[in-house]
């Protein structure tokens, strides 16, 4: 399994504990999207090609960190075929595995700790979907992200 793992500078910290983690731990590829310091940066910038990827089937799971999650859970899930989710307990990175199939877990570092993340990453990865009455919904999902797009690309040949 490989994953993409990407931060701003509020995630930094944790990004590179993370890596260290699935590197020791889980004993899996890890592919950085960046950033590659601490210096101020902006979160789409890594958000971005993060979902990108996803979104394009390169990878099957990322990870996205900055300072609370909530902007790249934001950036992440404007792509089509993205299920981002921003989880701070164990309770949520397991449904949302199991329930929503997320494909990108998102983290907040200044409000969760190294050792919960860890167990954060552990659980999500370890997650199996459950399908049923979760994959009915996600069909649902899948069908207001092509209305959108197919509204989108009319409105730009009315033009």
């Amino acid at each position: 399994m490989k994953i993409i793992i990407g931060s701003d500078h509020g995630g930094f910290e944790l990004k590179e504990s993370i890596k260290q983690f699935l590197s020791d731990d889980i004993k899996t590829d890890i592919y950085d999207a960046g950033t590659f310091n601490s210096e101020s940066v902006d979160y789409p910038d890594f958000g971005c090609p993060v979902a990108e990827k996803i979104q394009s089937g390169e990878f099957e799971k990322g990870i996205l960190i900055c300072g609370t999650g909530i902007g790249m859970s934001i950036v992440a899930n404007r792509f089509p075929n993205v299920r981002a989710a921003l989880c701070h307990d164990v309770y949520t990175a397991r449904m949302s595995k199991e329930h929503n199939d997320a494909n990108i877990l998102v983290m907040g570092e200044r409000v969760t700790g190294k050792d919960l993340a860890e167990e954060l990453v552990r659980v999500w990865l370890a997650g199996k979907f459950q399908g049923g009455r979760h994959q009915r919904r996600l069909e649902k999902i899948a069908d207001i992200e092509k209305a959108i797009c197919s509204a989108q690309v009319e409105g730009i040949a009315e033009r």
